[in-house]
């Protein structure tokens, strides 16, 4: 599957850094403007765009104008940034077609689990993934080997769907701890490690695709 590709709009060379390396870090292609202008300019240029991020205070054009030009001919998903947190201006934004409305200042890995949650509803995102005899079923949260249903925690799916989404790339403990237990999560990186044992027990054979590099973390690898 291609990367989706998000358009993302602010005209803070720092705003739009932070979450382009946030939503890149997930596997997404990502596509800067720094302007109105520039924005509905590129919006037009490329028909693969599947979500755009729109700051609402930018110069030459706003992003309220900005979101009337792309509804006129798209119901592309539209999340819209703010610095203010006006019921009148949210109101506004979702007279306009705005799927999300957050204002700043905001949590980047909020903002990345509601681009998610957004493709998800817009049938983006696919919701079954399948790779050498695992298949995932991310609505249902199940997992199945060679067609037959295992048993994992809330937890070992979570590390086993970031492995699949990230097949071939080797991950380090911190990056897969930031990323499966998230922020919020205050123990050490051997919980990464009692957890991988335990799903490569459940996986089977299958358990042999998840590689251990020594001193970084892990790969799940396939040749198929």
């Amino acid at each position: 599957m291609d990367k989706l590709k998000i358009l993302v709009v602010d005209d803070e060379s720092r705003m739009r850094k932070l979450v382009g390396d946030f939503l890149t870090k997930k596997a997404y292609e990502v596509i800067e403007a720094e302007n109105g202008e520039q924005a509905v300019d590129l919006f037009f240029q490329d028909k693969n765009i599947s979500l755009v991020i729109l700051d609402v205070m930018m110069p030459k054009m706003d992003g309220w104008q900005v979101c009337k030009e792309i509804r006129q001919y798209s119901k592309v998903p539209i999340i819209m940034l703010t610095a203010k947190s006006d019921e009148k201006d949210e109101l506004l934004g979702f007279e306009l077609g705005v799927d999300e409305y957050i204002s700043k200042p905001f949590s980047p890995k909020i903002l990345v689990a509601r681009v998610e949650a957004i493709l998800r509803r817009a049938n983006v995102v696919e919701d079954i993934m399948t790779v050498g005899g695992i298949t995932l079923d991310l609505e249902a949260h199940q997992v199945k080997i060679d067609g037959q249903p295992i048993d994992l925690s809330y937890k070992e799916f979570e590390l086993l769907t970031y492995f699949v989404k990230n097949k071939g790339v080797a991950l380090s403990r911190e990056k897969i701890l930031n990323n499966v237990w998230n922020y919020d999560y205050f123990g050490d990186a051997r919980t990464i490690d009692t957890h991988v044992k335990k799903l490569r027990s459940k996986l089977g054979s299958k358990g042999d695709y998840i590689k251990t590099i020594w001193g970084m973390g892990y790969k799940l690898e396939v040749s198929e």
